[in-house]
């Protein structure tokens, strides 16, 4: 692994949003683009940070390769995740960083997060159905598919698939 994961630094507060609403951008994950009202959640580190805790890829020479937020249930950025879980969201890799396992080892850092944290007997996720890449990432940890807890945060839009993995 040429890469480090840990801890953002306020100082990249600013890139790591930029990185996330790009990678969702490019990838066509946010239904209105430009105009979608989460863009500006996802450029709002800062915040994230302070609610949650969000961890980044940097290579040797620091450069930034992707981010996640990873929370408690209960938390502020839980949008799943109940007593006894934990949750991730905002997984994104920068194009220039694909297929490097970037990815995989973010949400390998959740794993290990959720596990360490006491009486936390599961961590899950809610994705969309079109980001088959992540899927792939998240079977081959062992996360398997709840349909029952699917949801949509905006009506009329199609349902998050959500994930779970027992730690």
């Amino acid at each position: 692994m040429d890469f480090t994961i840990r801890a953002v630094r306020p100082e990249e507060y600013e890139e790591v949003g930029e990185l996330t609403a790009r990678a969702y951008l490019d990838d066509g994950h946010l239904t209105f683009g430009e105009d979608d009202d989460y863009l500006p959640v996802m450029k709002d580190v800062a915040r994230r940070a302070v609610e949650a805790e969000v961890l980044v890829a940097v290579d040797a020479g620091g450069a930034l390769l992707g981010a996640v937020t990873f929370t408690a249930g209960g938390g502020e950025w839980a949008d799943i995740a109940g007593p006894g879980e934990a949750e991730f969201r905002l997984l994104a890799v920068a194009h220039t960083a694909r297929g490097r396992g970037v990815g995989e080892a973010l949400v390998r850092a959740c794993v290990d997060r959720a596990r360490a944290l006491d009486g936390c007997a599961r961590l899950v996720l809610s994705t969309q159905d079109r980001m088959t890449t992540a899927h792939r990432i998240y079977e081959r940890l062992g996360f398997v598919r709840i349909p029952e807890r699917d949801w949509s945060p905006v009506p009329g839009l199609s349902p998050l698939l959500a994930f779970s993995l027992a730690t």
